[in-house]
């Protein structure tokens, strides 16, 4: 009888689990524990409870108090597209590279080079972030390494927020559920938290999950990213991988992948206990993060210690918050609901030739300029 790739890391992750944080209720992710309420006298003619509502989307922590416009007066439409791009450029440790001149950046859209008409850099400025978690029993069974792993990850992450930040947290399994909205209260955050205790489902809806929140953070101002913790492994999704990616492209929303259970497969596949295919399902999954991750205009990390952690969590917190804001008007305007291609480059603007940074002793340094790879084009509205 074959086993399978999840009760092979199951077993190896069972044997290497170290002590985590003690449960504090039976709750689970899919089915949290009902509390108790006291009974009440109900009229035998009262009307039948009102289904509940669907799931609102998550708003954003700007709001228009007022969207009433008076009238009477004139109204002006404007065909001019503007394009707004958010650009960190690293060294080969992960270090923010500032006081770049506007002169070096090249903005190209489709091949053609666009003129840039606003240009600013941010220093520390507060993100907007909803931690995305993968809670299942397809590999976080409780007390194994895959759980204790999970929530290493979360907890120091949430760990390394500033008071003004903002932070949803949300889990899946076999559906998608929001444990909190965004908030910098701390208190609600931690009590969402609390909730990754047992899973529900031995599914895990990555491709659901991850583009259903970027849709929803769609419309959030300021700097925004979502911070995905999985195995990145799916395997009962509505949508397919290739939906998926373009959808997560559509919302521009950065994704910064961290991929779980490296060292365990690691284990597995030297002692024989993975197979060909189930290799093969782990080397997709680490392409299908990769993926995300890279056309949204994130990164993504594949720690085999717990001690790399610390240093991803200041990557993105690097990338984040001190960033270069870049706006152009592109050169074609059509409205055709097309895919336009971006790619953000740093030139010498005597030559035009690919911009050359030295460190401080001198020497050729090599950097990576992350940006988002694309935008859909608005369709005309009649």
């Amino acid at each position: 009888m074959k086993v399978t790739a999840s009760l092979v890391l199951l077993a190896f992750g069972c044997a290497l689990a170290q002590q985590g944080p003690t449960p504090q209720s039976s709750e689970t992710v899919a089915k949290p524990r009902k509390k108790a309420a006291p009974a009440e006298a109900v009229s035998p003619d009262a009307p039948p409870e009102a289904p509940p509502a669907e799931q609102p989307k998550i708003p954003s922590k700007f709001t228009k108090k007022d969207n009433q416009v008076p009238e009477g007066l004139p109204n002006f439409k404007s065909d001019v597209t503007t394009v707004q791009v958010d650009v960190s450029v690293l060294d080969n440790k992960g270090r923010f590279i500032p006081k770049i001149p506007r002169a070096n950046f090249r903005i190209l859209e489709d091949n053609v080079p666009q003129q840039i008409s606003t240009f600013s850099t941010g220093n520390d400025a507060p993100m907007t972030v909803a931690l995305v978690v993968e809670f299942s029993n397809l590999f976080q069974q409780y007390y194994s390494e895959g759980w204790y792993q999970t929530l290493m990850a979360a907890y120091g992450f949430v760990e390394t927020l500033k008071p003004d930040d903002y932070v949803a947290v949300v889990a899946y399994d076999l559906r998608t559920e929001i444990l909190s909205d965004f908030s910098t209260d701390r208190s609600k955050t931690m009590q969402a938290m609390q909730r990754l205790r047992v899973a529900g489902f031995s599914e895990a809806n990555l491709f659901d999950a991850l583009t259903d929140t970027a849709e929803r953070m769609t419309d959030i101002e300021g700097r925004k990213a979502i911070v995905l913790i999985a195995s990145g492994r799916d395997t009962f999704s509505k949508l397919t991988f290739d939906k998926a990616r373009k959808r997560v492209a559509e919302a521009a929303v950065p994704v910064y992948a961290i991929g779980l259970l490296q060292t365990l497969r690691e284990l597995a596949d030297a002692r024989g206990g993975l197979g060909a295919l189930d290799r093969m399902d782990f080397l997709q999954a680490d392409n299908e993060m990769k993926t995300f991750a890279k056309e949204s205009g994130g990164q993504s990390y594949f720690p085999r210690f717990y001690g790399e952690f610390p240093t991803i969590y200041q990557s993105i917190s690097q990338a984040l918050r001190n960033q270069y804001s870049l706006a152009y008007q592109p050169s074609n305007q059509a409205r055709d609901g097309k895919y336009r291609k971006i790619k953000v480059e740093l030139i010498n603007p005597d030559t035009n030739e690919l911009l050359a940074i030295k460190d401080e002793k001198g020497k050729p340094m090599k950097y990576q300029v992350i940006a988002k790879q694309g935008y859909t084009a608005p369709r005309e509205v009649e």
